[in-house]
C-alpha cells in the first residue's frame, strides 16, 4: 500500500466542479489583483472565526510581518515567542530589526510554556507571540494575563491552527491580532500562497488593509510604509469553493487522529489535547527514539513521513547572533530529535490508518 500524506489530488477531484467554476469565474472577468471574491472570502472567512475583520494577504510570513507593523514593532523592541515553531515566526520578528526572545515549550502539547514567559519580559518587550502548533492553541489565558499585567500586544501565530477553538470560540477571540497560513498543505489550503489577519481592534484592521498595499489610503497616497500583500483573486476563488466543507472536514481530522492514538497509544507517545480545546490537526505527530531508522522502515513500506522541525531556532545558523547556548531550552531541543509527523488529511481511510499504525508499531 501507498500512502498519500495530504491526499490534495483526493480533495480537488472532490470539489473539482466548484473550484473550475469559481476559478473560470475570475477568468472570464480578467479582475486578478483584489477582485470581488477576496471580498466575498473576507467576509466568510469573517463569519467563520467569529471576528469583526477578516483581511486576506499574500502568505502566512507576510501576515505575521503585518500584524508587527500594525503595532509599530521598531528595531530594539522584543518579541517573546517559541523557538519549536517554524523559522517565520521569529524570521519576521528580526526581518523587522526587533529581538525574538525564546521561551521553552510544554512536554504534552509542544506550546509556549506560559510559566516561564513572564521572566523573560523586559522594558523592552512589546509583544508575546504564541504559536498554535500542529493546530493545537496555547494556554492563551495564562498568556493574555500576563499579557494585560505588563501591556503587551497577543499575537497568535496560527498558521496551523485556522478553526481550532479555546474555551468553546474560535482563537480570535483570544488575540489582538491572529495570523493564519493558507499554503496548500494547511488544513485549508489554496493552490499557492495565502494568508490572512483576523482582528477586533478597528485601528489595527485599517492600517494592515493599507499596508498590504504599500501603505496607501487610496491610489498613490501612502501614509505608512508598506508591502505587497495582497492575495489574488484566484488564490481567494479556490478558497472560496473550500471553506463551506472546511468544518466536516474538520471532523474528518479528528476522527483519523482519535482512531491514530487507538491504535497506537499502547507503543509510543501520542498527541495530546487539553480539554478545554480542540486542534485542527494540521500535523498528527509522535514522538519516536532512533527516528531516522524508524523513517527509513516506513518509507521502504510505502509510508511517507516528516519533521517537524528537526532543529529549534535558536540553534538555527542565523540565530547566532542571539548567543543561545544548546540545552538553554531543553524541551524544545528533545522535541526537535523525537518528533514524527504521521500522515494526517481526512480523507484518510480506516484501513490506510490501520496500516500506517502497524508499520510504524512494526518499525519501532
Amino acid at each position: 500500500m501507498k500512502i498519500d500524506f495530504a491526499k490534495l489530488q483526493h480533495q480537488y477531484q472532490l470539489y473539482k466542479e466548484d473550484i473550475d467554476r469559481n476559478i473560470h469565474a475570475v477568468l472570464d472577468k480578467s479582475n486578478y489583483i483584489l477582485g470581488e471574491e477576496v471580498s466575498d472570502l473576507e467576509a466568510q472567512l469573517s463569519e467563520f472565526m467569529q471576528s469583526e475583520h477578516a483581511i486576506t494577504c499574500s502568505n502566512g510570513t507576510d501576515a505575521l510581518l503585518l500584524a508587527m507593523m500594525a503595532i509599530d514593532i521598531q528595531p530594539g523592541d522584543e518579541i517573546i515567542t517559541t523557538p519549536f515553531t517554524f523559522i517565520a515566526t521569529a524570521e519576521t520578528i528580526a526581518y523587522l530589526q526587533a529581538k525574538p526572545v525564546f521561551v521553552d515549550i510544554q512536554v504534552d502539547s509542544f506550546n509556549i510554556d506560559p510559566a516561564q514567559i513572564e521572566g523573560a519580559i523586559t522594558e523592552k518587550t512589546k509583544a508575546i507571540m504564541p504559536v498554535s502548533l500542529y493546530g493545537q492553541p496555547a494556554d492563551m489565558n495564562e498568556i493574555n494575563a500576563i499579557a494585560e499585567r505588563h501591556n503587551l500586544v497577543v499575537i497568535i501565530d496560527g498558521a496551523q491552527s485556522f478553526g481550532a477553538h479555546y474555551q468553546d470560540r474560535p482563537e480570535t477571540h483570544y488575540a489582538d491580532i491572529y495570523t493564519t497560513s493558507f499554503f496548500p498543505a494547511k488544513p485549508l489550503g489554496c493552490y499557492g500562497d495565502g494568508g490572512a489577519l483576523f482582528t477586533g481592534n478597528d485601528e489595527y484592521a485599517e492600517k494592515i488593509k493599507m499596508m498590504r498595499v504599500h501603505g496607501q489610503n487610496k491610489r498613490y497616497h501612502h501614509r505608512y510604509i508598506g508591502m505587497g500583500g495582497r492575495l489574488d483573486t484566484l488564490q481567494a476563488a479556490v478558497l472560496l469553493a473550500k471553506l463551506p466543507r472546511y468544518a466536516e472536514e474538520l471532523k474528518g481530522r479528528q476522527l483519523v487522529a482519535d482512531r491514530y492514538s487507538e491504535l497506537l497509544a499502547e507503543k509510543l507517545t501520542t498527541p495530546i489535547v487539553k480539554d478545554d480545546r480542540s486542534s485542527v490537526w494540521a500535523q498528527y505527530t509522535v514522538r519516536v527514539q532512533d527516528r531516522g531508522q524508524v523513517q527509513e522502515s516506513l518509507k521502504a513500506a510505502g509510508v511517507p513521513t516528516a519533521v517537524h522541525y528537526p532543529m529549534p531556532l535558536h540553534q538555527q545558523e542565523c540565530f547566532a547572533y542571539l548567543r543561545l547556548a544548546k540545552g538553554q531550552f531543553p524541551v524544545s531541543e528533545e522535541a526537535a530529535a523525537e518528533v514524527m509527523s504521521l500522515p494526517m488529511n481526512p480523507f484518510l481511510l480506516d484501513d490506510e490508518i490501520s496500516y500506517v499504525a502497524e508499520k510504524l508499531i512494526a518499525a519501532l
